[in-house]
């Protein structure tokens, strides 16, 4: 039973970091860190889950769900930041819990990354077919339902149904896309990344400016919709529902540490790309959330485009911002792909570097110098789940996933304190142990509050993922064969 919490020792880890043996290429500046973070977190949260967890859940008062759940990822990205300076690894919360809680716990943490990079990845896609459906359809395109739409539907009323679509195709297209340009290299990814961000946060601003004129406060009232009589559906239960499913809006600074091998100077920079990204997101989130309840009454919300729904109200008012906001909407989400599939395949490229997921996965292009394989699975798994599957489950899935990863990485603090006090450390979480405990508080009351339709979904996964870990995993761990030579 010991050598299931074998741990990997700090030492070799920062040998590792030094060496950067596996061959990836050094490219991201702070400023490429900060951008990548924003890239990641601004997107599916403002222009895909917001209209739906308002109408579902929580009303206008999603609003205070966004600050419950920036406070969470605050307590999370201060762990996140000491983790990141000690231990710049591409393997993010799956590296942090190999070093201080071991290899079952590693192994469970970087399973359960894939449903916040991949599955992340997958629902974001569906938002952005949904905007580029609305967009079209604007210049007189309109696509077939057949090709724009899931095959499977989910609803808490009907449960699973056939929706009629064959494929989500413009979803697919975008995943397919995205990883060929992160195939041909980072350098090139992170232009495309910082490109892209400048676009959508002016975008976000435009909305907000002009859309403060047309906010009816009738819309706010009730701000907080007197609950149904079922757990999450609105009053304070939906509130905090809410925060747990829009958690998913928060994922993003924790990609930037999934970036570490390839960044210039990650014991500094890596802190600042998490904690800068965090606080720019959290004050646009909240603001563009009360603009779009002001606008338009949250019942009208659950659509997979609400901010197209929100300047369509206006009527010609509004007319000329329309295309721009969807055109900003539709290059936000790119980079939100770009940057969880990028993260997801730097997971698997070091899981695999460890032993634990096939020596195949570890391989680097020898001319574009990106885990090449690794990238094409998760795209290709990527695109088959955007292209069947509803927004709404995918969504749920990604945070659960996420949530559970933060409270390992906030405990893994308190261990690593206490084992490794003397290890040196870029910047130091404060208020240890105040932060990670309540980073873990906050993080385990948003995960009781999700639907328990997610948390089955959430223990059949683990339960493939520890059918894999032991059948291959545990038997070709580089750490393990190490333990069998010291047994």
């Amino acid at each position: 039973m010991s050598s299931l919490f074998a741990r990997k020792p700090l030492s070799l880890l920062f040998q590792e970091a030094e060496s950067n043996e596996h061959g990836l290429r050094r490219h991201l500046t702070a400023w490429n860190l900060v951008l990548l973070g924003i890239g990641c977190v601004i997107g599916a949260g403002i222009f895909v889950l917001t209209g739906s967890a308002a109408a579902n859940y929580a009303g206008p008062a999603l609003v205070i769900s966004f600050v419950l759940s920036a406070i969470g990822c605050a307590f999370a990205g201060l762990c996140y930041a000491e983790f990141a300076s000690m231990i710049p690894i591409s393997g993010s919360a799956y590296t942090y819990g190999y070093a201080t809680m071991g290899e079952l716990i590693a192994w469970i943490i970087g399973w359960d990354l894939i449903l916040e990079y991949l599955f992340g990845a997958a629902t974001v896609a569906v938002g952005w077919s949904g905007y580029v459906v609305s967009f079209l359809g604007d210049i007189g395109l309109h696509l077939p339902t057949a090709i724009a739409g899931a095959p499977f539907g989910y609803d808490h009323v009907n449960g699973w149904h056939v929706t009629g679509s064959l494929i989500n195709f413009p979803a697919v297209f975008i995943v397919t896309l995205i990883t060929t340009i992160l195939i041909l290299g980072i350098r090139e990814s992170a232009k495309l990344n910082d490109f892209i961000v400048l676009i959508k946060v002016a975008v976000i601003l435009l909305f907000v400016g002009f859309g403060l004129s047309y906010v009816d406060t009738a819309n706010w009232t009730p701000f907080i919709p007197e609950n149904t009589g079922t757990w999450g559906h609105f009053g304070w239960s939906g509130i905090l529902t809410g925060a747990g499913v829009i958690f998913f809006a928060y994922i993003g600074f924790d990609a930037v540490s999934t970036t570490a091998q390839e960044a210039v100077n990650p014991k500094r920079d890596l802190p600042i790309g998490i904690l800068v990204s965090l606080a720019v997101c959290t004050v646009l989130y909240i603001a563009v959330t009360l603009t779009l309840t002001g606008m338009v009454p949250y019942t009208q919300l659950n659509v997979p485009a609400p901010i197209a729904v929100a300047i369509d109200q206006t009527g010609n008012t509004l007319h000329w911002l329309g295309p721009i906001i969807k055109i900003g909407a539709i290059a936000g989400l790119t980079s939100v792909v770009l940057v969880l599939i990028l993260g997801q395949s730097r997971v698997f490229f070091t899981m695999a570097a460890d032993g634990l997921l096939w020596p195949t996965f570890s391989k680097v292009h020898p001319r574009y110098k990106t885990p090449y394989v690794t990238t094409l699975v998760t795209g290709g798994v990527c695109a088959l789940m955007a292209g069947l599957f509803p927004i709404g489950i995918l969504g749920e899935m990604v945070s659960i996933g996420t949530l559970l990863a933060f409270i390992i990485v906030c405990f893994g603090i308190i261990l690593l304190r206490k084992r490794e006090p003397d290890a040196p450390r870029g910047f130091r979480t404060p208020w240890v142990p105040f932060v990670p405990i309540m980073g873990m508080l906050v993080c385990f009351v948003e995960m009781v509050s999700l639907p328990i339709g997610t948390w089955t979904r959430l223990l059949g996964w683990m339960a493939i993922g520890l059918v894999i870990y032991f059948s291959y995993g545990r038997r070709h761990s580089n750490v393990q064969r190490h333990h069998r030579k010291n047994v």
